[in-house]
C-alpha cells in the first residue's frame, strides 16, 4: 500500500506540473500588429555624474587608454554594437546648473565648477558640447540635449540653439567655426528642463507650464533644423503634473517625460544593495520594476483626455533599478553592481514600454557607463559588459518592428514579500505576486518574427508556449536563438570573471504546426526570431 501511494503521489506531481506547464500559453495573432516600436525606446542616458563621463567615456586624446580623439575605443566599440539610437546629455541634475559656454573652446581654457549634485567634485568642462555631439555622431546616436531652465534664461538656451544648428553667418554660428566645427548640427531631441518639480527648479506645475511655454517660445529651429521638445513630466505617481501641462501647454510640446526608478529596497533613505542580496531583493526589484506598467497606463489616460490623436509622446527618459552605492565609492558617484536581476528588470520594462508603443516613443535607461544601471563598467583601462548590456543586444530585433498583440494566459509566483515592494507608493495592485512570463513578440521589415520572453522565476524553470495566428512560420531563423542566464539570481560580472554572464546558444525550442514551445531556465532571457 506504501509503495502504491508513492507511485500514486509521483504520478499526481508529474500530472500536476503539466498542467502547470500548460498554463503558460500566449496567443500571437501575427496579422493585426498596427504600432510601430520606436528605435527611440532604447535610448541612452549619460549625465556628468561620477564616472559616467569622465573615466567612462571620455579620457582626453593624451591618455595612455587607448582612445579615439579622446573616447575610450573599447567603450565607444561596445556602445556602436548596440545601435544605440539617441543618447541624452548634459542631465539629469545636472542639466539645470550647466552654463553651455563654459563647455566651448580651448579645453585648457574652460572654467572649473563645482557639481554640486553629484558629489561635490571639480567639473572641469573638458566634456563639452563639441565633444559630446562628437561622440553621439561616433556611436551613430541622434543627440538629445537636456536645456538649463531652473538656473539658465530662455536667452541663454535660445543662443546654445543656434550656435549648435545655424549654417549661416551669425557671431554664434562663426564662434562655432572658429572652435573647430564648420557644419552645424542636427538637433532633433531637445528637453526643456529636468524633473522641474525636485533639482531642477522645486516647481509648482503651474508655474512649470508658464515656463515651458515661455521656454519653447525661444527654442528656435535654425536653418533646417527641426526640434523635438520635450516637456519635464512627472515622476512615479504624480498625475496631477501630467494633467497640468497637457491642459496648458500641450499644443505647444511633442513630448512629456516621465521618470521611474525601480527600488528594490524600502525607500530613498535605504534602496537595497546591489550585489549579493539573495531572493527577496530579487523579488523586490522584480516587482518594483513591472510597476511601470501602472504608471505608464494612468499617464497615458491622462495624456488621452486631452490629446486622444496621441500627437503628444510619452517619453519615459529616465528609468532603471537604483540601488545603494557600492561601499568605498563617492555616495555621489551612484556606482552600482549589475546583476541578472537588473537584466530581468530591464527586459520585462522594455517588454511594458514596447507594449504601450501607441504613446511612448522615446525612452533613456539611467545611465550609459559606471553610474546606475550601466552598459558597461570601467577600471582604469579594463572594461566589462553588464547583464543589462546583453539585453539591450537582444533586444535590438525590435528596433522599429510592427508591436504584435497577444493574449497572455500566465502563472503567477508569490511570496511573502507581497507588501515591502510597494510601500513607498499607495497602490492597491489587483493581484498578488508577479507573472512567471515577460515577453514582447514583433514582426521586422522582412515578415520575421522576434520573440524576447524572461522567465521571472527565481527558482523553477518554465515552459510557455506561443500558438500563432495569422501567419505560418515553418523554422526558426537560423542562430537567432540565444540564451541569458546566470547561476543565482545575484549573478554579476567583475573584472576576475567577465563573462559569468553573456548570452549562449539557446536549444530548448520546438516549432511545431505553428506553436512555439520554450522550455526556459530560472531567471533567465531568451531571443529567437521565426520565417
Amino acid at each position: 500500500m506504501k509503495n502504491f501511494l508513492l507511485i500514486l503521489i509521483a504520478v499526481l506531481s508529474n500530472y500536476s506540473g503539466q498542467l502547470l506547464a500548460q498554463t503558460n500559453t500566449v496567443i500571437v495573432n501575427a496579422d493585426q500588429g498596427t504600432d510601430n516600436i520606436s528605435e527611440h525606446i532604447y535610448g541612452q542616458f549619460s549625465e556628468h555624474l561620477g564616472r559616467g563621463i569622465y573615466e567612462g567615456i571620455w579620457v582626453g586624446p593624451d591618455s595612455e587608454i587607448p582612445n579615439q580623439e579622446g573616447y575610450r575605443t573599447d567603450v565607444l566599440n561596445a556602445l556602436k554594437e548596440l545601435q544605440i539610437p539617441n543618447i541624452r546629455w548634459p542631465g539629469g541634475c545636472f542639466a539645470d546648473e550647466y552654463s553651455w559656454r563654459d563647455g566651448i573652446g580651448p579645453r585648457e581654457d574652460r572654467p572649473v565648477r563645482i557639481n554640486t549634485h553629484w558629489g561635490g567634485v571639480a567639473e572641469d568642462n573638458s566634456f563639452g558640447t563639441h565633444e559630446f555631439l562628437r561622440f553621439a555622431e561616433l556611436i551613430g546616436a541622434e543627440p538629445y540635449i537636456s536645456a538649463n531652465v531652473g538656473s539658465g534664461s530662455p536667452a541663454e538656451m535660445n543662443k546654445w540653439i543656434e550656435y549648435m544648428t545655424y549654417d549661416g553667418e551669425s557671431e554664434l554660428a562663426n564662434l562655432r567655426r572658429e572652435n573647430g566645427r564648420d557644419e552645424p548640427w542636427k538637433i532633433k531631441f531637445f528637453g526643456i528642463g529636468n524633473e522641474s518639480w525636485g533639482c531642477g527648479g522645486t516647481m509648482t506645475a503651474d508655474f512649470y507650464a508658464n515656463q515651458y511655454r515661455l521656454y519653447q517660445t525661444y527654442a528656435k529651429n535654425y536653418s533646417d533644423n527641426d526640434l523635438f521638445k520635450i516637456a519635464s513630466g512627472s515622476n512615479d505617481l504624480d498625475y496631477k503634473w501630467t494633467e497640468t501641462l497637457m491642459r496648458e501647454a500641450a499644443g505647444s510640446m511633442d513630448a512629456i517625460s516621465l521618470h521611474y526608478y525601480s527600488i528594490p529596497g524600502e525607500g530613498w533613505s535605504d534602496k537595497g544593495v546591489s550585489a549579493n542580496f539573495g531572493e527577496e531583493m530579487y523579488y523586490r526589484g522584480i516587482k518594483a520594476g513591472l510597476l511601470l506598467d501602472e504608471f505608464i497606463t494612468r499617464h497615458k489616460t491622462v495624456m488621452d483626455k486631452y490629446d486622444p490623436a496621441k500627437k503628444v509622446v510619452l517619453a519615459v527618459d529616465e528609468w532603471g533599478i537604483w540601488t545603494n552605492p557600492l561601499e568605498g565609492t563617492n555616495p555621489g558617484f551612484l556606482e552600482q553592481q549589475n546583476s541578472i536581476r537588473d537584466a530581468l528588470i530591464a527586459s520585462s520594462s522594455l517588454d511594458i514600454m514596447n507594449s504601450h508603443a501607441d504613446r511612448v516613443k522615446l525612452a533613456n535607461i539611467a545611465q550609459t557607463v559606471n553610474v546606475l544601471q550601466a552598459m558597461v563598467i570601467t577600471d582604469g583601462p579594463k572594461m566589462l559588459l553588464t547583464p543589462t548590456y546583453h539585453v539591450f543586444n537582444m533586444y535590438k530585433v525590435h528596433h522599429n518592428a510592427t508591436l504584435i498583440p497577444v493574449f497572455n494566459n500566465i502563472d503567477r509566483y508569490e511570496t511573502e514579500w507581497d507588501e515591502p515592494v510597494v510601500s513607498r507608493f499607495d497602490l492597491e495592485l489587483d493581484e498578488p505576486g508577479i507573472p512567471v512570463i515577460s515577453s514582447t513578440v514583433s514582426k521586422d521589415k522582412e515578415g520575421r518574427i522576434h520573440f524576447t520572453v524572461s522567465n521571472l522565476h527565481p527558482n523553477d524553470t518554465q515552459e510557455v508556449t506561443f500558438e500563432i495566428r495569422g501567419m505560418n512560420v515553418n523554422k526558426i531563423v537560423q542562430g537567432s536563438a540565444k540564451l541569458l542566464t546566470g547561476n543565482s539570481v545575484d549573478a554579476i560580472n567583475t573584472f576576475n570573471n567577465p563573462d559569468q554572464v553573456q548570452p549562449a546558444a539557446y536549444k530548448d525550442a520546438k516549432l511545431n504546426n505553428g506553436k512555439l514551445t520554450l522550455k526556459i531556465p530560472k531567471h533567465s532571457l531568451v531571443v529567437i526570431g521565426l520565417e
